[in-house]
């Protein structure tokens, strides 16, 4: 019988001042961006779901940091910030929002579903766990091909519990395949807690039965992120099979636009930005490592600048053509 793997030791957080300035500045675009997306939808713009990742952004960032060009990321309807990561281009993402055709679904996929295979970045996706599926395929598709190319496949902690995750673990270990699966915990999937709805109160151990090595990381952390992505894309790389990272993290807004988010205290989330905001933790480490505030504001200044420009194209963008329904529904394979 094999050995009950481990949890993977914590390696140690690290980043000089121009790479945690980088990831700062990236966190801080991510958040004016769901911040603006936000107003937007309030005056009628973007229209449909819309599911903001304000408060989360250390996970995604952190991650990028770890990884190399060429490995490819995936994860599930909260993706607006695992674009900008990625590098997509604002004006993109939110022509896209707004339903236009200067988007990079060309105003047809709206907020769940964009996708840049030039980026890298091979989708929002709507159906709930779905997108775990389909990041173990571009594992196995790594690892057919012989290359070292790796998979970071992001789900929630409501969708840890569909069957298509635990059937993508199987399959993951059973043919050592290069996939980073990363559940970014939130603790309120749609609305109810993970103490009701998830009978493992570790989700890091979820892959146990598979023998998959695990992590649990401070989400609201970068560095710690970052730290944590290294050692589990190197596992990958290095041909071991996959790893699992369990991302502790919170969201300041609800589930969607359209969720009053009544089922946790205006406290709790008050404290949270107040205690543990990713932003607030890496301005201080800057701040001590001789950044000063008038640099900081000045970035901000200048993100906000750039989120601005990128609403304007959004909205001065024209309608899709009528034509485009007729477009991206058939592949002619000779």
């Amino acid at each position: 019988m094999a050995a009950t793997p481990k949890k993977a030791k914590k390696p140690e957080a690290s980043m000089d001042k121009d790479e945690l300035l980088k990831a700062y500045g990236k966190m801080l675009l991510i958040r004016r961006f769901e911040e603006k997306a936000g107003q937007l939808y309030g005056m009628g713009l973007i229209a449909g779901f819309c599911h903001l990742y304000i408060g989360q952004e250390a996970v995604v960032v952190g991650m990028q940091h770890a990884i190399d060009t060429g490995d490819e990321v995936i994860t599930s309807y909260r993706d607006h910030g695992h674009m900008l990561a990625c590098e997509m281009d604002p004006k993109g993402v939110m022509a896209e929002l707004t339903g236009r055709a200067g988007g990079y679904s060309r105003g047809k996929g709206g907020s769940m579903h964009m996708f840049s295979k030039e980026k890298g970045f091979f989708g929002g996706h709507g159906i709930v766990g779905a997108q775990v599926s389909l990041g173990t395929g571009l594992g196995f598709s790594n690892w057919y091909r012989g290359n070292d190319r790796v998979s970071l496949t992001y789900f929630g902690e409501g969708a840890s519990n569909q069957g298509q995750v635990y059937e993508s673990f199987n399959l993951a270990n059973l043919m050592k395949l290069p996939v980073v699966f990363i559940i970014e915990n939130n603790r309120y999937s749609m609305g109810t807690s993970i103490e009701r709805s998830s009978a493992s109160r570790d989700l890091s151990l979820n892959g146990v039965p598979w023998g998959m090595p695990s992590l649990a990381v401070d989400g609201m952390d970068v560095m710690a992120v970052k730290a944590a992505g290294v050692q589990a894309v190197a596992h990958c790389r290095s041909g071991k099979g996959p790893f699992l990272l369990e991302m502790k993290t919170y969201r300041y807004r609800g589930h969607s636009m359209s969720d009053p988010a009544k089922y946790r205290t205006r406290e709790e989330v008050q404290r949270m930005r107040a205690e543990h905001d990713s932003l607030d933790l890496a301005k201080k480490r800057l701040e001590e490592q001789g950044v000063t505030e008038e640099a900081l504001k000045q970035l901000d200044n200048e993100i906000k600048a750039r989120v601005q420009e990128a609403a304007d194209f959004a909205q001065s963008s024209p309608e899709p053509d009528p034509a485009e329904l007729w477009t991206d529904i058939l592949v002619d394979v000779k």
